[in-house]
């Protein structure tokens, strides 16, 4: 324990640990059987707790794909962020793309339950705790795309910010649409790639007009 921290207090202890458990039992049969295939009172059977302390870590399944998805959402998000670092210096297609791979790949894990997680971010209640805190990882990764793009000398900072919305809007249609649903990952991603290059030519084809002088 670091100094000047104070130590945690038992019951504070079994709250986490329960919460672990919940957890654990939560990505588990979430990830064997979809969301739809799971009720909360098999996930309070699996992490030994009763269904009511249960509702007071999470009220609904869907608060609890959140929490899980949340998790899994977060290391995406940190490994494109490190991705797109990587390529620095290849323009800013490539590392827009080089971002999103891996929340791309984390939302088509388990498809169902990406479906799910990004109807619900979209649809459930914004002042909702775990929601808040997807809807802040979804800002994260806008915010890291509008960086990227903003490296662009022919996209501005209003238009970079506006970019990002219209790339994120391509990432949930890609990764929710029943269209998509039979592709590969790489299929997925390939088509994301063109999507993104046609959104972001104007803006440089724009920059080489040259102005006539009469």
């Amino acid at each position: 324990m670091g100094r000047g921290q104070m130590p945690i207090g038992r019951r504070e202890r079994a709250k986490q640990a329960k919460r672990e458990r919940i957890m654990t039992a939560a990505r588990e049969l979430f990830a064997e059987h979809g969301v739809s295939g799971v009720t909360t009172q098999q996930i309070a059977h699996r992490a030994d707790v009763a269904i009511g302390t249960l509702y007071l870590y999470a009220s609904t399944k869907a608060e609890l794909l959140i929490m899980v998805q949340n998790e899994k959402f977060a290391a995406a998000v940190d490994v494109g962020l490190a991705a797109a670092k990587a390529t620095a210096g290849q323009g800013v297609l490539e590392p827009v793309v080089a971002l999103i791979r891996p929340v791309v790949e984390c939302l088509r894990e388990h498809i169902e339950n990406g479906r799910t997680y990004l109807h619900e971010l979209v649809f459930g209640d914004p002042a909702e705790p775990y929601r808040q805190a997807g809807l802040a990882l979804a800002g994260r990764l806008e915010d890291g795309i509008t960086g990227l793009l903003t490296r662009d000398e022919d996209i501005g900072a209003a238009d970079a910010a506006v970019l990002a919305r219209v790339i994120t809007a391509i990432i949930h249609v890609s990764t929710t649409a029943t269209g998509y649903l039979d592709r590969s990952d790489e299929v997925v991603l390939a088509d994301i790639h063109d999507q993104i290059h046609a959104t972001l030519a104007p803006h440089h084809r724009a920059a080489r007009v040259i102005p006539r002088f009469i």
